[in-house]
């Protein structure tokens, strides 16, 4: 077949969608193969191996190719028609609304679904169902970061400025990130950062292949991210480094933010980190002394209980310095999932409507149920957030539908939720793969993947982006969009829920119309010409918008009714669950280069399973010299919530005091079942990133051995 045939697409996976081409093969085993797409600008043709073997999670041998509905009398999943398993799925919702109210069926869905996805499944619990218990594991991924860029700026995207911008820059702060392994291809981002005289700084408690990148690499204790942001903006303070026109000219609440940063002087700061006083010095230097400059936060200080006061202390530090609402400067959320940006901006979140649009705001109601032609006072009012909605089942809400997660290795406190949802009264999931919650699931319905659909998708950038179907899907199968179509009709809505995703997009542009996130402008005619279009842009005229887009915002003002930024003042306050006696040490999770996510889909990746085979306890080898482990020997890590044991992987890459688990596999090496689900009160964020913890010799049988330690007050 020839190169012509090759369809442009975008990967499935991370936030950067990094631009791909996919050619048909005709083999049911791997239907297509992967080509360079080297026009895309966010990745100019480079792929990790992720994005390399996505093609073969389309394959036969791994996928789902049939509904799957339980059996009264055996208990098992069995293949069942698209009829009996839709007809099941509308009698469990219809009956179970009949029987307890709309807020008894929940809704859940994911940062990976496609921008008329995230649409139709937020109308369709709204209307359909009339529940306000929707939400998606979007709010585990950069809910914290939404708040505070909200609260300061009074709009959040994810990069206020293209990628290309951070090469250009005088110094970036990247905190809680490890690009190397979870953007691979963002990466040369850096690399060219350096290339170009700029400085970069790495804030990580572990010394990774991002840290080693690093002209200054600072490993605070997990969970004291605001305090080391406290105490450098004091020190930018202290040595006279505050841009005071811009502080006076383009931001307010300056003087109480100020006041909390001098509470927090450096010796102080240097106790609660472990970051000596010379090292903060020194990041202050580089980042002060710089012209151009950004902050850059990931999930680090992101998924922790005081999250959004977090970001918030990293966004004063930009604004103090001037380092914000110009070129080549500000602060940025890498987003994680594919369409975490997306997803939460059109309406699959507890508080939220299409456009960014607040739930609770009266215009924003009365906009968007226009749109939908009912009543404003007919759509329900906010609801739960993820982990307090996860937490609500088989109490208040007795149903669930949920689309595009797998909770039972992602959400917090694991092995609590994995009960919650076997406690259903009944359970639908919508899955490409059997994951371990479909496989609790009363019926499951085999959807259609990124390569055999159309739609849209908004990287971290806020590009928005279009990923054109490039193969048929097996015959068994349907998209989410069918799906819902179908769960419609059968809940007495014939009209309103299109299977069409230009149509659902053209209805998802004027429901978006006037809000934050305006997509009015952009068609997916605009987005293949443009190599996508960034938000805001609204439509001007008659017919198709001649508006620019919005590659980079607050240039002029910020999104705030007076178009100041606004410091907001944070102190800085402990982990909701500190080390003791008992739990010495401090655990903190994150991701591996060739695993994603809950590994739903990369675990049945040959290549990526040979690369990273499963789970693992990275530990000092202080720690497992008083343990008594060698390399790879079993190691129990156990928390106030649950035990995990996987093998020990000993590095002096990590501090004395804290240790690392990846949460990409399910089983006895689940890192979720130990983490805290302790909520940011902003945010609602679970506080992912720190726990503590002791360590465990665990035998080949999984038995524990004597000589438990993990004691270490270094």
């Amino acid at each position: 077949m020839s190169e012509a045939t090759a369809v442009p697409t975008h990967c499935p996976y991370c936030a950067l969608q990094c631009g791909m081409s996919l050619r048909p093969t005709g083999v049911p085993e791997l239907p297509a193969e992967v080509v360079d797409r080297t026009d895309f600008p966010v990745n100019r043709g480079a792929l990790c191996g992720k994005g390399r073997t996505a093609p073969a999670v389309l394959s036969s041998r791994v996928r789902l190719t049939e509904p799957l509905v339980r059996c009264p009398d055996t208990g098992a999943l069995v293949p069942a028609s698209w009829e009996e398993a839709l007809a099941a799925v509308a009698d469990g919702l219809r009956r179970t609304r009949a029987d307890h109210g709309p807020d008894a069926v929940g809704v859940f869905g994911g940062g990976g679904l496609t921008n008329e996805k995230a649409y139709t499944l937020g109308k369709f619990a709204r209307l359909v169902l009339g529940t306000s218990q929707i939400d998606y594991n979007g709010r585990f991924c950069m809910s914290s970061a939404a708040a505070a860029h909200g609260r300061a700026f009074g709009l959040d995207r994810g990069l206020p400025f293209p990628l290309e911008d951070i090469p250009k820059t005088g110094c970036v702060i990247l905190v809680g990130s490890n690009l190397a392994e979870t953007m691979p291809p963002a990466l040369r981002y850096l690399t060219e950062l350096k290339e170009n005289g700029g400085k970069l700084i790495v804030i990580d408690p572990r010394r990774t292949r991002t840290a080693e990148q690093a002209d200054l690499h600072l490993a605070p204790r997990p969970g004291t991210d605001l305090a080391l942001a406290l105490g450098m903006l004091h020190l930018v303070v202290a040595e006279g480094r505050v841009d005071q026109e811009f502080v006076a000219t383009r931001t307010s609440g300056w003087e109480a933010a100020r006041a909390g940063a001098m509470s927090h002087w450096p010796e102080q700061v240097e106790r609660i980190t472990g970051v000596p006083v010379p090292r903060l010095r020194e990041a202050v230097a580089l980042f002060g002394d710089a012209a151009t400059g950004m902050v850059l936060t990931a999930r680090g200080p992101e998924q922790q209980s005081k999250g959004t006061d977090t970001v918030g202390a990293w966004i004063n530090l930009c604004l103090a310095t001037g380092k914000a609402g110009r070129p080549l400067s500000g602060y940025g959320c890498l987003t994680g999932q594919g369409n975490g940006q997306g997803g939460r901006e059109h309406g699959q979140k507890a508080d939220q409507l299409p456009g960014y649009r607040k739930l609770d705001d009266p215009a924003a109601r009365a906009h968007v149920a226009g749109v939908w032609g009912v009543p404003p006072e007919s759509l329900p009012g906010p609801g739960r957030s993820a982990y307090e909605l996860l937490d609500a089942l088989g109490g208040d809400v007795k149903a669930l539908l949920l689309m595009g997660s797998n909770p039972v290795v992602s959400a917090p406190r694991a092995a609590h939720v994995e009960g919650r949802l076997r406690s259903l009264d009944f359970l639908a999931v919508a899955d490409v793969v059997l994951s371990e919650t479909a496989a609790l699931a009363d019926v499951v319905l085999p959807v259609t993947q990124w390569a055999e659909e159309t739609g849209t998708m908004t990287n971290l950038e806020g590009r928005v982006l279009l990923r054109r179907r490039a193969l048929t899907p097996p015959a068994g199968v349907r998209s989410d969009l069918e799906v819902l179509h179908a769960l419609a009709g059968l809940l007495g809505w014939e009209k309103g829920f299109p299977a069409e995703p230009e149509e659902v997009f053209d209805e998802l542009r004027r429901a978006s119309a006037g809000g934050p996130a305006d997509y009015s402008g952009i068609s997916y005619r605009r987005i293949e010409e443009e190599q996508g279009v960034f938000w805001p842009c609204p439509e001007t005229g008659v017919g198709e918008s001649d508006h620019a887009g919005t590659p980079r915002l607050f240039l002029d003002r910020f999104a705030t009714p007076d178009g100041r930024a606004r410091f907001v003042p944070v102190v800085h306050r402990a982990a909701a669950e500190e080390t003791d006696a008992e739990y010495p040490l401090v655990l903190t999770t994150g991701r591996v280069v060739s695993q994603y996510q809950s590994g739903a889909q990369t675990r049945r990746v040959d290549e990526l399973n040979a690369a990273a085979p499963g789970p693992f306890v990275e530990l000092h080898p202080r720690v497992a010299e008083r343990l008594g482990v060698a390399e790879g020997e079993r190691v129990a890590v156990v928390s106030r919530r649950g035990r995990a044991v996987a093998p020990a992987r000993i590095t002096t890459a990590i501090r004395p005091d804290t240790v690392f688990m990846p949460f990409h596999w399910a089983g006895e090496g689940r890192a979720n079942t130990l983490v805290n689900p302790a909520l940011d009160p902003v945010s609602r964020m679970p506080e992912f990133k720190v726990c503590a913890v002791r360590l465990e010799r665990a035998g080949t049988d999984g038995q524990d051995r004597s000589g438990t330690d993990g004691k270490d007050r270094s």
